[in-house]
């Protein structure tokens, strides 16, 4: 039976069939036909999953975002990154990361990021002369960042799997965020040297455009500050800073409209939607895996075979690629990260450190063939074939695994923040 299953699920992944319904069916047909459970077990484990007090962050920090976009904010963000770093080498894509870590701070979707920021600075780039396959792979790759600054999704996934505070899993992110920022602006200078940029912005248009960026810019502050001062959950910031940002939409810029506060509704409930049907099917393998025993027969062959931490992490970041490279990264941390957890706490390493360098390796899946999200929802609003930036790939996926191996060497990265709290 579980050979069964194990076909089923390659057959609907070769059909490319929607990767919930791959887990659903072949974890169900294990689960039912194989350990003889009943369906009440699995609906039952998949309705708490999908209840859980910390997911109620993840629609309205979506909503957050896609009222920045349709309300202003982000083009302001955009405009005062570029007045800070346009007129230096390579400016323009230092501005897009910019931005980008901006705009990270009161999101927390990687996709939302990629079409708020590239639809501004994208045409703007390629009008400058940068190559265009070069902006698309530059956009997926900036817009991981996401999965790093707090708020961030994946750290709301993370914590819901292992029972981290969420601020602590917040916490974790800042710094190799402004890491993985340093390391992208670094590529963007090298690469683009020889570009023409923007003039030198005035002190007075600094000022002006970061007085007219101020109102989005104060969005981080009210959700990280509610959170750490121990006013607000996460799921009450998220509410709080999406209240925010319908008021800056309407009032402070004036460019929130109903068709576009309605639109962003939208926009959440179909994002929404599909990370929850993936969460929910996904917990059906959980099921699985907890009536095999799976996780501790693993955990046991590990030690048994004299598993290290090093031969630990090189696991982790070897099956994060080849998964991340055919699964989206909200699969890949329900399949994988359960087992990863209960590993790393048998060898003593910290919870933390393994959240950095998981998200650190299964991110690189956002830009490489064939799935990668990233580069298809970049070369969308680039109106460019995804197969044609293709080629520029190869240099951000060093750039990943560079960092992914700096994350391993440098725990303190991700620890010492949360340390703090």
């Amino acid at each position: 039976m579980n050979v069964t299953a194990i076909t089923l699920s390659l057959v609907m992944l070769i059909l490319a069939v929607p990767i919930f319904m791959v887990f659903g069916l072949g974890s169900a047909t294990v689960a039912i036909w194989g350990m003889n459970l009943p369906w009440s077990t699995l609906i039952q484990v998949s309705f708490g999953s999908m209840t859980k007090h910390v997911l109620i962050a993840v629609p309205l920090f979506i909503f957050t975002g896609m009222i920045m976009l349709r309300g202003g904010a982000a083009a302001r963000l955009v405009h005062f990154a570029m007045t800070l770093v346009g007129h230096l080498p390579g400016g323009l894509g230092l501005a897009m990361i910019l931005a980008m870590g901006f705009f990270a701070a009161f999101c927390g979707s990687i996709l939302a990021a990629i079409t708020a920021i590239g639809t501004i600075m994208i045409p703007q780039m390629v009008d400058q002369g940068y190559p265009k396959p070069f902006v698309i792979v530059l956009a997926a790759s900036a817009a991981f960042l996401e999965a790093l600054i707090p708020p961030s999704n994946a750290a709301i996934l993370f914590s819901a799997l292992t029972d981290v505070p969420v601020s602590h899993t917040f916490a974790a992110g800042f710094v190799p965020g402004f890491v993985l920022i340093v390391i992208l602006s670094a590529v963007v200078i090298w690469r683009c040297r020889h570009l023409r940029n923007p003039a030198r912005a005035t002190p007075s248009q600094r000022l002006a455009a970061f007085r007219s960026a101020l109102p989005g810019l104060l969005t981080p502050v009210i959700i990280l500050g509610g959170i750490y001062a121990g006013l607000l959950t996460s799921s009450e910031s998220a509410a709080v800073a999406g209240v925010w940002a319908i008021l800056i939409g309407f009032f402070a810029y004036r460019e929130l409209t109903i068709g576009g506060l309605c639109r962003a509704l939208h926009d959440t409930a179909r994002i929404t939607a599909v990370i929850f049907a993936i969460i929910a099917m996904a917990t059906f393998l959980s099921v699985v895996l907890t009536y095999s025993q799976a996780p501790q027969k693993i955990i046991g062959f590990f030690t048994a075979m004299g598993g290290t931490p090093m031969m630990f992490w090189i696991s982790v970041a070897v099956i994060c690629l080849i998964l991340g490279t055919f699964i989206e990264i909200v699969p890949v941390f329900y399949l994988t990260v359960p087992i990863f957890a209960a590993i790393a706490l048998s060898l003593n390493l910290h919870i933390l450190h393994l959240y950095v360098v998981f998200v650190a390796f299964a991110g690189i899946g956002m830009i490489t063939p064939p799935v990668c999200v990233g580069i298809y929802t970049a070369a969308g609003v680039a109106g460019e074939s995804p197969e044609k930036a293709f080629r520029e790939v190869p240099l951000f996926v060093i750039v990943g695994i560079f960092f992914g191996a700096l994350m391993i060497a440098m725990p303190e990265a991700a620890t010492w923040l949360p340390g703090l709290l």
